[in-house]
């Protein structure tokens, strides 16, 4: 695989560097110049910007024809897509790492979720039919974006605009779940409606509605209506039914903009129990079946105001203001199989979080200076959060509490010539739990002539405790797990080095090389030990080392109709444990995973039909496990464990009709057909995991989305 993958480059390389090397003219198509906002102080091109930013363009979304963030960053290197079929929620690794220690933002906003703000999100939750593009930032983030950033951001920069006086989007799209379709109940469903209106120059609104209707995965299990008790009952793949509205105005004038955004969000997840329960019927001599079935639901309201612009003609600002609230309900009910019938509903609410947001950020003090500038900032939340004794095993008793951080940060950008530019900063953090954190990085940016870039940083950022490793309380015979409101945020940090070279040759032809080399550590992380031997005791305590580290190399290019790339990265991670275990038969030993992707898409001028195929092969997963001694239960050891190799390809075709107001994209995901991968990392800590696969993907499946663009002056 790795050699094929470097013939590949290699053969790529070769062929661009034989032809005619020729500076890049100004008019050319080739979209190098892409405009980024994420960790900049105004809004600037990818080359400009003294961090490195990987953009995924409205095009790429186009062609995967995405249902969700999920769907788009499982083709992405130094990302792992974690899906659960008993939850339906999907997360995200990046760089090694899981996603409490990484950010996704929405306008430089974070998203609440069920486990946080901004860490941990839903993939599955965030939709793809009102992006502009999805900004990646790689390293410490920490001064920008605050606590829990040590690997980067992930921003997802939002359209805020009409071409026309009016705009009128409608996407239909069907999509077989493994080979299981139809239009009622099997299958996934998507219908969304987006209609716009440019009042003026200045004054532009929108209102826009999306459903995404998943039907559940059968596999072998039999569905809702099943009455047998052999676990057959149900789905594979929890069915789920997503819904959401937007609405968005905005003001802009010469120096200034004002935006308002709403969302309402509701999610319902069904699950239907296996092992139906039989209670003879004497009066009429039969048998009723019944299920003790459950519907989650989740509702969120998002609010965001955002001003920014230039105060007097000189400084620059961009304040954010959001209000936050998604609320957890439970419908509880046994269900007549036979009849239909649901008896005891019980409905409550059982997790609930509300956030209070601002940022703002002020820049551009000393006006017409291309030398020097620098940015002061503040950034305040407020969540308050509540989960009851049904919120999930690790909390029995109903547990309510208050999180805040007040952080105030500032950096400067120095450019001591046209190539060389540094950008120092720094970040207070006050919080109401936790002593005061100080972040700082250093980021630094060199331009060598004959388009060799040069871009590193170096920074810090904590990881502030979440609610369950803080508040969680389980105790009966059994079991005996505690959170910890005595921890202390873990401490990280971490370098990035990238090194660029472009080429370009003629006016529709080019290749881009990079190569990348990071290393993150992570100190007194947490971890959940045991505490006491007799009688058997957990609790979370700050006890660990963490270190990543790892090489990326990526290859793009366009060459006339045909455009791609091809990547490969190692990741290595290293974990001591050494006061928290009886035995480490893995200390001092880096585990090492690989990675490599690869797209291409080929335009067929006549046409232009586009169609375009992505690959990715996920390396074996060598993980650190703690895990109970078998030979004394009291005592914990750190081994080794594994999780298989796997490889994933899409392919669709896209085709514009009626002057690109119709197209149609058709195509295929997961054509390994991968299911299941096999797992060797189940840890036997406070509850015991014996299973020996997990069930990743729904196989193989096909999708057809038709999108109809209107625009009317």
């Amino acid at each position: 695989m790795k050699r094929r993958f470097f013939l590949l480059s290699l053969l790529t390389t070769l062929i661009l560097q034989a032809q005619e090397i020729n500076s890049f003219p100004k008019d050319s198509t080739i979209n190098l110049e892409q405009t980024v906002i994420s960790g900049q102080y105004n809004a600037q091109s990818v080359k400009k910007s003294i961090y490195e930013v990987k953009v995924i363009s409205q095009e790429m979304i186009e062609r995967q024809a995405g249902n969700t963030l999920a769907d788009v960053l499982n083709q992405t290197l130094n990302m792992n897509i974690i899906p659960s079929s008993s939850t339906g929620k999907s997360t995200v690794q990046m760089f090694g790492l899981d996603a409490q220690y990484f950010k996704i933002l929405v306008d430089n906003i974070p998203l609440v979720n069920d486990e946080g703000l901004g860490n941990n999100t839903d993939l599955t939750q965030i939709n793809l039919d009102d992006i502009q593009q999805i900004e990646i930032v790689e390293g410490a983030m920490g001064v920008e974006y605050g606590a829990n950033s040590i690997a980067g951001v992930i921003n997802i920069i939002t359209k805020k605009g009409g071409k026309n006086k009016f705009d009128i989007s409608a996407t239909l799209q069907e999509e077989t779940i493994g080979d299981e379709y139809n239009w009622k109940n099997k299958g996934r469903h998507i219908q969304s409606l987006k209609i716009g209106h440019k009042f003026s120059d200045k004054i532009y609104a929108n209102l826009s509605f999306s459903r995404n209707d998943f039907q559940g995965f059968f596999d072998d299990k039999k569905g809702k209506n099943y009455p047998n008790n052999d676990g057959l009952r149900g789905y594979e793949w929890l069915p789920k039914e997503q819904n959401a509205a937007k609405a968005f105005v905005q003001y802009k004038k010469d120096n200034y903009r004002l935006f308002y955004k709403f969302e309402y969000f509701n999610e319902e997840t069904k699950y239907y129990d296996p092992n139906p329960t039989l209670a003879p019927n004497a009066p009429t001599a039969t048998v009723d079946y019944f299920g003790k079935d459950r519907v989650y639901t989740t509702d969120r309201i998002y609010n965001h105001l955002n001003a920014s612009g230039r105060f007097r003609k000189a400084i620059n600002y961009d304040v954010s203001f959001s209000y936050q609230e998604q609320k957890r309900k439970l419908k509880s009910y046994n269900y007549e199989i036979l009849e239909g019938v649901e008896h005891d509903v019980n409905k409550f609410e059982y997790e609930s979080r509300k956030v209070y947001y601002s940022k703002g950020m002020f820049s551009n003090f000393i006006n017409k200076n291309d030398y020097f500038d620098f940015q002061f900032g503040y950034e305040i939340d407020q969540t308050k959060g509540f989960a009851s004794t049904s919120a999930g095993e690790f909390f029995q008793k109903p547990i309510e509490r208050k999180l805040g951080t007040y952080d105030f940060f500032a950096s400067s950008e120095i450019n001591l010539n046209d190539k060389l530019s540094f950008r120092p900063g720094a970040r207070v953090m006050f919080s109401e739990q936790f002593d005061k954190q100080y972040v700082m990085s250093l980021s630094a940016k060199y331009l060598f002539g004959k388009q060799w870039e040069l871009r590193a940083i170096v920074g810090t950022s904590p990881r502030l405790p979440n609610y369950e490793e803080m508040y969680s309380y389980f105790v009966d015979v059994n079991h005996n797990v505690q959170g910890n409101e005595n921890l202390n945020p873990e401490k990280g940090v971490s370098a990035f080095v990238h090194l660029k070279k472009n080429w370009y040759i003629g006016e529709n032809n080019s290749l881009e090389q990079k190569v990348s080399l990071w290393k993150i550590n992570l100190k007194d992380k947490i971890d959940l030990i045991v505490v006491e031997e007799s009688p058997l005791k957990y609790q979370y305590r700050n006890i660990d080392n963490y270190d990543v580290q790892g090489i990326t190399y990526l290859n793009q290019f366009k060459v006339h109709q045909f455009s791609g790339g091809v990547g490969f990265t190692l990741t290595g991670i290293k974990q001591d444990i050494d006061e928290a275990v009886a035995v480490n038969s893995v200390k001092n030993k880096y585990f090492y995973s690989t990675q490599i992707n690869a797209n291409v898409s080929y335009t067929l001028p006549k046409t232009n039909t586009i169609f375009s195929l992505f690959y990715k092969y996920n390396g074996a997963q060598e993980q650190f496990v703690l895990k109970n001694n078998p030979s004394n239960t009291s005592e914990q050891i750190l081994v080794k464990g594994k999780q298989e190799a796997f490889n994933w390809m899409d392919a669709s075709i896209r085709q514009s009709f009626w002057n690109k107001k119709l197209s149609l994209t058709i195509g295929a995901r997961n054509l390994f057909d991968v299911k299941y991968l096999n797992s060797s990392s189940g840890n036997d800590g406070a509850h015991s995991q014996g299973s020996t696969s997990i069930l990743y993907g729904y196989g193989r499946s096909y999708f057809a989305k038709l999108t109809f663009n209107l625009g009317i002056n």
